[in-house]
Formats: C-alpha cells, structure tokens, sequence
C-alpha cells in the first residue's frame, strides 16, 4: 500500500469535502478521487460515502483513520530519527573507559555531552587498556577513554590531559601527614602494582618513576584496577603510586602524598580518547568534538 494514499484519505476524512482536501494536498480534484477509489479497491472495503451533497465516512472508514494517522505518524517518526541520527542529534554509543578514567576526565565530558546532545544515549563499559582496544577492533566499542600515548594499529588517539602520580600511603605511615616526600625514603617499602597487561603504560610509568629514584621494588600482589591497589595499601598490603585523580574515590584508610619534583622523580599518567576511524558516525563525531574542546573553570 502506497503511503501518499493513506495520506490523500486522511486528509479527505478531516475535511470530508473533495475540494478543499484537493486544495490541501496540492493537487487537483479528479487524481484525488481516483486515489481513494484505489485505495478502497486495495483494501476491499468502502471508507466513504459520497453524493453529491456530501462525504462521509462509512464506520469501517472512521476505523480505518485511526490506523492510518498511526501509521503516517510512526513513517515520519521514522524519518525524524533517520535524519536526527544522520546529522548527530540523536543515537546510541558504547563507549569503553578505564577505572581511573571516571575520576579523572569523564566526569567532564559525560555532563558537557548531556547538554549539548541530550538524545544520544551513551552506554560506558568499564575495562582496561588492552581490553577496549581490541573491543573498538572488533566494532563491539565505538571510542574509548584509556590510558596509553600511542593507539594500537588502525585506531586514532586524541590526548588527554595528563595526570600526576601521587604516592598513595596507609593513614597510620610515618610519612602519611608529609605535605610531600622523597620517593627513595621509600625504597624498603614493599609496594602493590597491578598487572601489566592491564595497562602497560601506567605499568611502565610507575616502574620508570620508581626506577628514576633508584629503587628496584619489592612488589605484593597483582591485580587489574586502581581502587583495588588503594584497597590493599589500606589494609595495610603496602604503598602505592597512583594517578592524583584517584583522591576523588574518597576511599577511607589512605592519604595521598605528592612527590618532591627533584631527581625526576615525577611521572604523568597518560589519558587520551581512542576510536576506529571506520567507525566513525555523526554521533561519534559529536562526542570527540565535545572533548577536543577547551577546558574551563576547575575540576575541584
């Protein structure tokens, strides 16, 4: 069925006149009656009764209205949302993000994004590195905030701002109320990391800094996320380096102790924003113009 004649008898029922609805469609009188005579002969029932003083609708036309605006409203429905998902008005994202990540530049991004695209719905998968790489591979992700320098082959990368390492003590430590330490007062600590594989950048970042101040760890543990490190050195497990951003989990049983600069001792956390360009869509677009754009005002 042709949907410019549900059209056509939608408007002749509304008007219940052939002329006006003629004058309302655009077209003249003759096309508009041959129109509703195919449309009953479609359907095998009369929608109108006409004479020559009047039109009106049979009780199976009156029903039939009703379908045929559901149906017109749900084409243009359709319509609507092809053309708002086209040009980046409206959609559905997963995107991938890292523990640290919700700490640190998410929080930002996610509020500014709601704002300005208030009809793309955005689903976050928490996982490490390595894992939304390959997920954004395999078009299971379309982007994902992670913690590298370099994107595996075939992905881009856009920068974050990188984050401080901070050394992350139990509240009971000598060393807790410092208002700063030197990294090698710790080098008979026993320290907890987690495994590399996770994330090979932090992983290298933490053992460079500890390096840098001469100190070969002793390290306990192994695990696959930043608040599960910060748990363990509560407990009493050891000490830890973490990005500073961290500080926002408001976790019990800690304090976080920035690193004196000298000896080069201070390491950044990398942040960046990856994607498939083959992936790219409208709304996708829209998400890394949001955090391309400049940041304003503190974060405190």
């Amino acid at each position: 069925m042709k949907t410019h004649l549900l059209r056509y008898f939608v408007v002749l029922a509304e008007e219940l006149h052939f002329g006006r609805a003629a004058q309302r469609l655009a077209i003249t009188q003759p096309p508009l009656s041959v129109a509703i005579k195919s449309l009953e002969e479609d359907l095998g029932v009369r929608l109108l009764e006409r004479d020559a003083k009047q039109v009106r609708l049979t009780d199976a036309g009156a029903a039939f209205l009703i379908e045929a605006r559901q149906v017109l409203s749900q084409i243009q429905r359709a319509a609507d949302v092809a053309r708002n998902v086209a040009q980046g008005r409206q959609g559905q994202l997963d995107i991938g993000v890292t523990g640290s990540m919700i700490y640190r530049d998410l929080p930002h991004v996610m509020q500014a994004f709601a704002q300005q695209r208030p009809d793309i719905d955005i689903t976050l998968h928490e996982m490490s590195t390595t894992e939304q790489q390959a997920a954004i591979l395999r078009g299971q992700l379309q982007g994902g905030f992670v913690n590298i320098i370099t994107p595996a082959p075939g992905l881009e990368l856009w920068p974050l701002a990188p984050d401080t390492l901070v050394c992350c003590l139990p509240e009971n430590h000598p060393q807790a109320q410092q208002a700063s330490l030197d990294l090698r007062s710790l080098a008979h600590e026993r320290f907890v990391m987690f495994v590399r594989d996770v994330s090979p950048a932090n992983y290298d970042n933490v053992i460079a800094c500890l390096h840098n101040a001469g100190i070969h760890p002793r390290t306990s543990h192994a695990v696959r996320q930043w608040l599960a490190v910060i748990s363990l050195v509560a407990i009493g497990q050891g000490v830890a380096l973490v990005p500073s951003c961290m500080q926002r989990a408001g976790m019990a049983g800690v304090r976080y102790v920035p690193l004196h600069s000298n000896h080069g001792q201070t390491a950044l956390t990398a942040g960046a924003f990856v994607w498939h360009p083959q992936s790219r869509s409208a709304a996708l677009d829209a998400l890394i113009e949001v955090i391309k754009a400049p940041r304003t005002g503190s974060d405190d």
